[in-house]
């Protein structure tokens, strides 16, 4: 069995579950196809390589082109492992993965994603940092502080929270429930909100 599944992240909505208001983040699993399978003996490990077809294509049947010229059919070219404990699927070049069927309502999951970028940000922003009083003559605003007592040697302690670049980093949110699976079309509705801006993708295991 796959460790986990791929999905395009199409943003957030809200739904009723059991006569409440639930928020969700809405996932597309669909039009994913096997581009490679991997073993032990080739490639050292075992997983299979899935590529997600480009909108224009996805009605279209598969032909062994697509693997020659991955860059036109395939908008992303991503692996998923198979884990050894559990009985390995059959996969060939060119099938349909159903990742939805891999999962059910009410499952928790982790879901893996690619923060959104905020560019070149200060340390109020970056940090959480409260800055200095607006009152009584400061002058502090939002600058960082003091950069402690290796300063009069010209160094800096290593991991000081100062101003840099802000986002872009591969984080996991654990724990959320799937609330709604709909299977025609491939799309899962998992509660609270995960990492990434609308358009980019996430990767979902079971908790």
């Amino acid at each position: 069995m796959v460790a986990g599944v791929w999905g395009k992240k199409i943003g957030m909505t809200q739904v009723f579950a059991d006569n409440k208001v639930v928020p969700v983040t809405v996932i597309d699993v669909s039009y994913w196809v096997v581009t490679q399978v991997k073993n032990e003996e080739q490639d050292g490990y075992v997983a299979v390589q899935v590529g997600r077809v480009k909108d224009r294509y996805a009605k279209q049947e598969f032909s062994a082109d697509w693997i020659k010229k991955q860059n036109k059919y395939f908008s992303f070219i991503r692996e998923v492992k198979i884990r050894k404990d559990q009985e390995q699927q059959q996969f060939t070049v060119g099938q349909k993965v159903d990742f939805h069927t891999l999962l059910n309502t009410g499952d928790h999951v982790d879901v893996t994603g690619i923060t959104k970028g905020a560019g070149f940000a200060g340390a109020v922003r970056r940090h959480g940092f409260t800055g200095g009083r607006a009152s009584h003559g400061s002058t502090l605003g939002k600058r960082p502080g003091s950069l402690s007592f290796m300063r009069s040697q010209g160094r800096v302690i290593k991991g000081k929270r100062l101003p840099g670049h802000m986002g872009v980093d591969t984080c996991m949110v654990k724990n959320l429930e799937v609330v709604k699976i709909y299977p025609e079309e491939h799309i899962v509705l998992v509660k609270g909100a995960v990492p990434g801006k609308s358009g980019s993708l996430v990767f979902i295991r079971r908790a």
